[in-house]
């Protein structure tokens, strides 16, 4: 049984996400890990307005999990990420500017915070960019050595020991990309 503290982070950061504009409204998707078990947003569901309902329990050894159905596609990434890291959450977006910058390459921030917290973002280019077994093997390697990576044309996966530091991350990034593209 997932902590109720948890469950609510869970639902003000999707709100998050949605509000400040880092997915759309069925978008994105947002993980825990607890032990063997990780705890995942549920397939389609609308990020800014979880409810306890969309938070799916999966077994992370058990490959054949009925709870798998209901998981998030991006689940294969996640599990690749805690099998790899040391990560307690997870939290995938889609923020904009960022992605569109995935485009042109790696991103090096020049503003303070972007620096303070990460020296560069790194691209991923995978063939199939969604819910792949590439995806996973590419962004799981990445964020052995950083807490955030861009899939290019996809989005961002940020790592962090909870659901807040993967989430500050994430709107860090955006805001990084923000005065990137218009410094150019």
């Amino acid at each position: 049984m997932l902590d109720e503290s948890i469950i609510k982070d869970f639902i003000d950061i999707g709100r998050d996400m949605f509000l400040r504009g880092l997915v759309s409204s069925h978008a994105g998707n947002m993980s825990v890990r607890a032990g063997d078990r990780i705890y995942i947003t549920r397939t389609h569901s609308m990020t800014g307005r979880l409810t306890p309902a969309d938070i799916i329990e999966v077994d992370s050894l058990d490959p054949d999990d009925p709870a798998l159905k209901r998981a998030s596609t991006e689940y294969v990434v996640h599990r690749a990420i805690y099998t790899n890291t040391g990560a307690g959450a997870v939290v995938h977006a889609h923020p904009p500017y960022a992605t569109l910058l995935s485009f042109a390459g790696e991103l090096v921030p020049v503003d303070a915070e972007g620096s303070y917290h990460f020296k560069r973002v790194r691209v991923m280019g995978p063939q199939n960019p969604i819910a792949s077994s590439e995806t996973a093997q590419l962004v799981s390697e990445e964020l052995k050595k950083s807490r955030i990576v861009l899939v290019r044309g996809h989005g961002s996966f940020a790592r962090g020991e909870t659901l807040e530091e993967a989430y500050m991350l994430t709107s860090t990034l955006e805001s990084s990309a923000f005065y990137l593209h218009h410094l150019k």
